[in-house]
């Protein structure tokens, strides 16, 4: 899901300057795409199943879910308007197309990672504060270089105590195999090989700071102002499918293990550290919390400090965040992140 996001700038203003943006408008035709991780993995099957097809035809239109191998080159994608949403987590949706001037919705907060990042150190009964001065392996600028911080963050450390070392999600696993290397970050499923190396310890999890890695659907803002049938049909699709994994629908559930290269038991290990909202209701609850706007406030400020919110910021409140409530964070005129309840509000309310 999260490949490390080097170079993005460059390939994302090659992206815009090679594409012609899909202009919102009201349309009947409508392209989304994902990329493999646990809790993305629904979107495929509620694709194959025609799940999606059943939601879209009941509002009159067409939703074509597409599949895509490289997660910043379909955001980057998206972002360039070739496709009217995608998945991707919060910290990706605000440094890329918000930052990129993209009036973008956090339609459907899907999940949260809850152990599926951790870091690791090597040796046993290891702890965080044993992090410092040490040199610690990560794909740099990614969730898992925030995810450091904000364990140095709870140890008493700052991040200049370590040195950071931009190890790509690709080598981590190699990496960590190597002599020299004694400390590493990591998601799934590198995260699991890491830690089956013998007399290893993970010191810090994403189960320890839960709900900040967030994984959502997006879509451009116009283009669901224009089209509300999109969010109807996304949304309803969605948690038909979160009734039928909560089920414990066998066969829903094998064809995202299929997908995702593993079997039932790996991909219901995967959901184990996967904290994924069932209902309409769960999801509500958490986007209306507070805190999800104090997560959305230090995200922006991780982002300014590593120089990710574009040219043009000032400050960690360059770009405006929307919350419900009419509550906003950063800057009112240049709003281009939104977490929307409208639809899930529909959906609790049994009016899809």
């Amino acid at each position: 899901m999260k490949t490390s996001p080097l170079l993005r700038s460059l390939v994302l203003s090659l992206t815009l300057l090679t594409s012609v943006p899909s202009f919102a408008a009201v349309k009947k035709e409508f392209n989304v795409c994902w990329t493999i991780y646990a809790g993305w993995m629904p979107w495929g099957t509620i694709s194959n199943e025609k799940i999606i097809d059943k939601w879209a035809s009941k509002y009159g239109i067409k939703i074509n879910i597409v599949q895509l191998n490289d997660y910043i080159e379909s955001i980057n994608q998206y972002t360039a308007g070739q496709f009217d949403g995608c998945t991707m987590t919060n910290m990706d949706a605000l440094t890329i197309p918000a930052a990129g001037g993209v009036d973008s919705t956090a339609l459907i907060t899907g999940s949260y990672s809850d152990g599926n990042d951790g870091v690791v150190l090597k040796g046993t009964d290891k702890k965080l504060s044993d992090l410092k001065g040490m040199s610690v392996y990560l794909p740099e600028l990614s969730v898992s270089h925030y995810l450091l911080v904000r364990g140095l963050e709870k140890a008493g450390l700052q991040e200049k105590d370590v040195k950071v070392v931009n190890t790509s999600d690709a080598d981590i696993v190699s990496s960590f195999g190597t002599s020299g290397v004694r400390a590493a970050v990591a998601w799934n499923p590198q995260l699991s090989v890491i830690k089956k190396t013998p007399q290893t310890s993970e010191v810090f999890s994403s189960s320890q700071v839960p709900g900040e890695l967030i994984d959502m659907m997006v879509v451009n803002t116009q283009t669901l102002k224009d089209n509300p049938a999109l969010g109807k049909a996304l949304t309803g699709a969605w948690f038909e499918m979160m009734a039928k994994m909560k089920a414990g629908d066998s066969q829903a559930l094998s064809a995202m293990a299929a997908d995702s290269g593993t079997d039932l038991a790996g991909y219901q290990a995967q959901l184990k550290t996967t904290h994924l909202f069932w209902t309409p209701a769960d999801t509500l609850a958490f986007i209306s919390s507070p805190d999800l706007a104090k997560t959305m406030q230090r995200v922006a400020q991780f982002s300014f400090d590593k120089g990710l919110l574009g040219e043009g910021a000032q400050s960690a409140d360059f770009i405006g965040m929307t919350f419900p409530g009419n509550v906003t964070l950063g800057d009112a005129a240049n709003r281009k992140l939104r977490f929307d309840d409208s639809y899930l509000k529909l959906a609790a309310a049994g009016q899809l």
